[in-house]
């Protein structure tokens, strides 16, 4: 098992000035950092690979995609936008020596259409994400798509669906996450919803009801802990949590109050909760 903490709970974008951040990340106990990768190219790429090899951290990353490159619009052009922007990322995650880019790259964040997702809007994003499956494998980095609670967005909310979507893409590169914060709104028994998503799972986000420190809150962990240990999953265990040191991020993730203690706190602690879990 190798546990990581993603950086959007202090930044959206890494930069030089994030060494120390990427220092203390190493010194909690942490086998890597969660890049957001927004945008970026090789260069930047290259950047950020050097700055979490000076501090001895593996990486994965994560990503979106906006309303001008959404993978589901009806727009053959908006698709291909989706397209070019994903497989731009990847290039970056390769120079950047990421393993893992996870995210909801189905659809766009907070867009939504007033009913569920239609059948060609699974074929879309089908069609859409084989192509950047298959520009994943040749650049070496796996890509898991992520399902997200219907507050967020309407197409894949279900932990089941995001497996079956990943099975209908049948590409080598590509399979999808669980996220523990989403499956909390979502699964009504955890355990299954791992059971089933098994042979697709390529990375775990470990993320508290609220957005805090992990084992603080309302998540079944008994028997998400349990079900990860049943399917036999040893890859990322990532720690996705929120807090107030970005207010452009305030709105997007619902954070309107302090949640935990500090940034420190909840690394450490949280870190700790998942070892005693997972170890």
């Amino acid at each position: 098992m190798k546990y990581g903490l993603n950086l959007l709970l202090w930044t959206p974008e890494v930069t030089a000035d994030h060494a120390p951040l990427l220092a203390d990340v190493k010194r909690w106990g942490y086998d890597g950092a969660e890049l957001p990768l927004f945008s970026g190219d090789e260069a930047t790429g290259k950047t950020l690979g050097q700055l979490c090899d000076d501090a001895g951290l593996a990486r994965t990353a994560v990503t979106v995609c906006t309303p001008e490159a959404d993978p589901i619009s009806p727009e053959k052009t908006v698709r291909a936008a989706a397209v070019d922007h994903l497989k731009t990322i990847l290039d970056c995650c390769a120079a950047a020596g990421v393993e893992t880019l996870c995210g909801p790259m189905h659809s766009v964040l907070g867009e939504f259409s007033g009913s569920g997702r239609t059948e060609e809007e699974w074929k879309r994003a089908v069609e859409t994400l084989s192509a950047v499956a298959e520009h994943a494998e040749s650049v070496g980095v796996t890509v898991a798509v992520e399902a997200v609670n219907r507050f967020e967005c309407y197409f894949l909310n279900a932990q089941t669906d995001v497996a079956d979507f990943a099975a209908a893409v049948d590409k080598p590169a590509l399979g999808c996450m669980y996220d523990t914060f989403h499956a909390n709104i979502e699964e009504k028994d955890p355990a299954a919803a791992l059971r089933h998503v098994a042979g697709q799972l390529r990375h775990v986000h470990i993320s508290e009801n609220d957005r805090s420190t992990p084992g603080e809150g309302q998540v079944r962990w008994e028997e998400t802990f349990a079900a990860l240990k049943e399917i036999g999953y040893d890859g990322w265990l990532v720690i996705e949590a929120f807090g107030l040191a970005m207010p452009e991020l305030a709105e997007p993730t619902k954070i309107w109050r302090r949640m935990f203690p500090s940034e420190e706190h909840l690394a450490v602690n949280g870190l700790a909760f998942m070892k005693k879990h997972a170890g």
